[in-house]
């Protein structure tokens, strides 16, 4: 069996490192908070104490971690995964993470003779657990179609927008698309409770008309059932990590992102209220305080 590594052991790099193991994969796991790791081993995994020696002897690296910082944590120095990374080997990165930051690791580990992929995913927990993700690919085509066989145990869809850098492009200009959707929800409904609307009416009207997305259908259900600390699946900290890095992308273009400004600053108000930790559906409550 060929050996990969899998670093990071959140909501989803769980089920996608599942997902691999029940496709044969010998794999090895890394995650910081090492308890992370313990289903997995049950399932067949191995653990390391480093990301270093995680990779040792892999020919395929996934990375599946919260952001820029998590991410060199896991890439760099002495203990990091590019450190003991094989040459020849693949890193396939999966995180929704910075453009400029996925371009500079993509030059790194060019460097140590290893091919790189951005593969930023979309789905939830379930999603990932069930092999069904959508891959938003960054790569050399070679490259990818080396990568298919070891993507495809995670993937309901794999889109290549381009070269490395591409597939992150794509993921922030979505996802700050869903930031700006979602705050406007939350205005949308706080307006509504203003006006003395029957919520529950505004949800499934909402839900069956043109203003619906998955982002809004799934937000306004749990506004307006007050579910910001159950079954957590994204938190308003993550959005605003991911708004954040989307605007920069737009100033790095030269485009304007007045919208996914305003959407940026209700989730740093979020944070700045200490709520971060909560379901990004919490944003209902900065608007209502707006309104108050």
């Amino acid at each position: 069996m060929e050996k990969i590594a899998f670093l990071g052991l959140g909501n989803m790099g769980c089920g996608m490192a599942a997902c691999l193991l029940k496709a044969g994969f010998d794999m090895t796991v890394y995650n910081r908070t090492a308890e992370r790791c313990d289903e997995l081993v049950k399932q067949g995994a191995k653990t390391a104490n480093t990301p270093r020696e995680a990779v040792r002897g892999a020919k395929v690296v996934f990375s599946m971690v919260a952001d820029n910082e998590a991410s060199r944590a896991i890439w760099l120095g002495d203990d990091g995964a590019l450190a003991g990374a094989e040459p020849g080997a693949m890193l396939i990165e999966c995180s929704t993470l910075s453009k400029d930051w996925v371009e500079q690791l993509s030059d790194l580990a060019r460097q140590r003779g290893v091919s790189y992929i951005d593969a930023p995913v979309t789905g939830l927990p379930d999603d990932a657990a069930a092999g069904r993700l959508g891959l938003f690919v960054g790569a050399d085509k070679n490259d990818l179609d080396n990568a298919r066989k070891y993507l495809m145990p995670v993937a309901g869809q794999i889109i290549h927008f381009g070269d490395v850098g591409a597939g992150t492009a794509f993921k922030l200009i979505i996802n700050l698309m869903g930031a700006v959707q979602i705050a406007a929800a939350a205005e949308g409904l706080v307006m509504a409770e203003a006006a003395g609307l029957d919520m529950d009416q505004v949800v499934g009207a909402i839900g069956d008309g043109q203003a619906a997305s998955p982002q809004v259908v799934r937000n306004t259900q749990r506004m307006v059932a007050g579910r910001h600390g159950s079954d957590i699946i994204f938190t308003g900290n993550l959005r605003l990590k991911d708004a954040l890095y989307g605007v920069r992308l737009a100033g790095g273009l030269g485009v304007s992102s007045d919208f996914g400004v305003l959407a940026a600053d209700c989730f740093q108000a979020l944070e700045y209220a200490g709520e971060g930790d909560l379901n990004e559906c919490k944003v209902i409550d900065v608007m209502r305080r707006k309104s108050g």
